[in-house]
């Protein structure tokens, strides 16, 4: 059965963009567009070399914060603020995957390379405001993104996870190699599968896997 592959976790760590909220809604469609209004006026450079610049950092840092701070000594607090400034209109609340959240046993956190005061709004806005017991940004882990180990075990030792008991859900297969390597069940949501061998699970539907976790289902079915 699906729920034994699961069976023995008690913590549940969620990244948040496009992971508890459908990517159809392209609300980082937003993020990027201020990230690269920030780069041109920080950086002096036109929209497309800023876009070309935004896509490389996010590319080999992990994050274009990474890249910024890294590259050229960018205070994090302001750009974070700037970027993180949009519209929510376009999320909906999901009950039915609340449901499946709130009936999972043992800690649920959620840790994203956006802040927690953004991802606070993203929870309210999709109506999963209270379900879980920490919500961790980047300033958690002093600024270092994932896929850095170094963030997750900076946002893992303060909330006390024990990686070996611990599954993590999240939509870029980047973020899911350091968890895997720590011991976790990982699971990739996402429209397309990425098949790599730090992957143990695939879905496009976030609440119809939860779901699954308490049936009697071959894992076979699940890629």
């Amino acid at each position: 059965m699906v729920a034994d592959l699961f069976s023995h976790v008690s913590h549940w760590v969620f990244d948040l963009d496009n992971t508890l909220y459908p990517p159809r809604v392209r609300l980082f469609d937003q993020i990027e567009v201020r990230m690269t209004n920030w780069v041109m006026q920080e950086l002096g450079v036109d929209r497309d070399e800023a876009d070309r610049l935004r896509n490389e950092y996010w590319r080999d840092h992990g994050t274009t914060l990474a890249g910024l701070m890294r590259l050229h000594d960018v205070d994090p607090a302001p750009y974070l603020h700037d970027v993180h400034d949009i519209s929510f209109d376009a999320l909906e609340p999901d009950p039915a995957l609340a449901s499946q959240i709130s009936n999972l046993p043992g800690r649920k956190i959620v840790y994203t390379n956006g802040t927690a005061p953004y991802a606070e709004q993203v929870l309210s806005a999709r109506g999963l405001s209270g379900l879980f017991d920490a919500v961790y940004g980047v300033e958690h882990a002093e600024f270092h993104p994932k896929p850095d180990r170094a963030a997750f075990e900076a946002v893992f030792a303060r909330d006390g996870v024990k990686t070996e008991a611990a599954a993590m859900f999240e939509d870029d297969p980047r973020n899911l190699a350091v968890p895997h390597a720590l011991g976790m069940k990982t699971v990739h949501v996402a429209p397309e599968p990425e098949p790599a061998e730090h992957i143990h699970h695939h879905t496009d539907d976030l609440t119809a896997f939860l779901n699954r976790l308490g049936t009697s289902e071959n894992p076979d079915q699940l890629s």
